[in-house]
């Protein structure tokens, strides 16, 4: 079948995310159902502009948003991609369609006056688990790492000072750290060496297995939650605000770039306006003039 023939190119030649790649067969499965309302399978090479164009309005009278509007519409457009790539259609029909752009949202961050309530809990320093979140949390907001790679850390991978990530399409990077996180490890690492003996990956749980997004996610969403301040809670929120406290700090825009494991300076310099956003929140409350006053 061309989608799973598909999903298997993106999982396997092109080392895409699982995040990405269900994305991407959740997306064309749901065009499939559209198309056929359940019953056997769409022929590829007969789907029309038009048709997908019905579709996008289907979706849109459903409740989805513009942004995922967009994303199934790329779907779309990388499945054909695919399909002309290996002769099976002339032309990519979704080429043809346009959705209306979406506003960009800037990445919700951790304010800096509330990263000592994330880490300010007591933790339990004989029990596995309460040392291995806290920690889990910690190397997200030091090393802005992302969640797919956290995961993917082998024991070997932690060094005394970096980690080395394997990122997407299987790119490597080093990433440095601090004192704070090289004790944590050392903490973690002497507590599960007793609770689950010789390990291939760095987090595991208490039966030794890796870990899975879902535990991670819960984990963040948990923490964040308590915190507040932001729309959404998810571990990549701790990847934001590494990255911003990184240049409102002063770190040069490249730096971060590769720290991030970014393809190009256009994916990073979105943290440039979180920064020009803080500026001028604290300007706001803190200059006399920034606010006319009403006589």
């Amino acid at each position: 079948m061309l989608i799973e023939s598909f999903i298997k190119y993106i999982r396997y030649e092109l080392n895409l995310s699982a995040y990405t790649v269900l994305s991407y067969s959740n997306d064309l499965k749901q065009f499939e159902l559209y198309l056929t309302g359940g019953k056997g399978t769409f022929d590829a090479e007969s789907v029309t502009p038009g048709d997908i164009r019905t579709w996008m309005a289907f979706l849109a009278c459903n409740g989805n948003t513009a942004r995922t509007v967009r994303r199934k519409l790329q779907s779309l457009r990388a499945f054909y991609r695919y399909l002309m790539k290996c002769g099976k259609v002339k032309t990519n029909p979704a080429d043809e369609v346009e959705v209306a752009k979406s506003s960009k949202r800037l990445p919700d961050c951790v304010r800096l006056g509330n990263i000592d309530s994330l880490f300010g809990e007591e933790v339990d320093e004989t029990d596995f688990v309460s040392v291995r979140d806290n920690l889990i949390l910690l190397m997200l907001y030091t090393t802005g790492i992302r969640r797919s790679e956290l995961i993917g850390l082998r024991d070997c991978d932690v060094a005394a000072t970096e980690l080395k990530v394997c990122g997407k399409r299987n790119k490597d990077r080093i990433v440095p750290f601090g004192k704070e996180l090289e004790t944590a490890i050392a903490k973690y690492r002497k507590l599960r060496k007793k609770a689950v003996g010789d390990v291939e990956y760095f987090f595991v749980r208490e039966n030794g297995e890796p870990l899975y997004p879902t535990l991670v996610y819960r984990l963040a969403h948990e923490r964040l939650s308590r915190v507040g301040g932001c729309s959404r809670y998810s571990p990549h929120v701790l990847r934001h605000t590494f990255a911003s406290a990184m240049l409102n700090d002063g770190a040069q825009l490249n730096s971060v770039k590769e720290l991030l494991g970014h393809e190009s300076l256009a994916a990073t310099q979105v943290y440039t306006h979180i920064t020009y956003r803080e500026l001028k929140t604290n300007y706001e409350h803190a200059h006399p003039r920034a606010i006319k006053k009403g006589g």
